[in-house]
């Protein structure tokens, strides 16, 4: 069965914003608003800095605490693990907001609950996220973890090291960060490979 996931390379992410951009522009996300953001870390003392930019959004957790908050079923999970959220059935209550451990939903101006979707229509169409096809250095991969001969796959086993952010949540995030700069510094975890493989 497809289990779609994402690996976010941290040593080619520039921190350009393009993935940023171009999810803003795919899914007509509200000025001012957007599915994912950027936090920059910086380590060292001037002249010697060291930085990693990494890129968040919603983790697509295998284990999804706004699922079971959600009161109208708005907020579900796809047979392929893309969870999303029906607009039409979303009444606006917050539950889903308050419920995401890394805090990556917010409330679209129109009053239902908005996140990434891993560009569902899109993969729908066989294509890859808006995101993963704009990053102009190859750092999102975007893929099938149970297909051992995936992009993604590839991508997670050539790495140096496979990380996730906050494991301890226990909710499984299927965006992983590889070849991290700044070691643990950063809230990032070794993932185990049976998160992966």
């Amino acid at each position: 069965m497809t289990r779609y996931a994402m690996a976010i390379d941290l040593e080619r992410c520039l921190g350009c914003e393009a993935c940023m951009v171009s999810c803003a522009a795919e899914n007509e996300v509200p000025l001012g608003t957007f599915r994912l953001r950027l936090q920059t870390t910086v380590a060292g003392r001037f002249p010697d800095l060291a930085a990693e930019h990494r890129m968040e959004q919603c983790f697509q957790c295998e284990d999804s605490p706004c699922l079971g908050v959600c009161p109208t079923g708005a907020n579900h999970k796809t047979d392929d693990g893309i969870v999303l959220v029906d607009r039409n059935q979303c009444i606006g209550c917050r539950a889903c907001v308050v419920a995401c451990p890394y805090g990556m939903r917010y409330m679209h101006p129109d009053g239902y609950a908005d996140k990434c979707s891993f560009c569902d229509h899109r993969v729908r169409q066989g294509r890859d996220p808006a995101c993963v096809e704009t990053c102009p250095t190859g750092a999102r991969v975007f893929g099938d973890l149970e297909d051992p001969q995936s992009d993604l796959r590839r991508a997670l086993g050539d790495a140096k090291q496979v990380t996730q952010l906050r494991p301890e949540t226990k909710t499984h995030p299927r965006v992983f960060y590889t070849n991290p700069t700044l070691g643990d510094r950063t809230g990032l975890r070794t993932a185990p490979e049976s998160e992966w493989s």
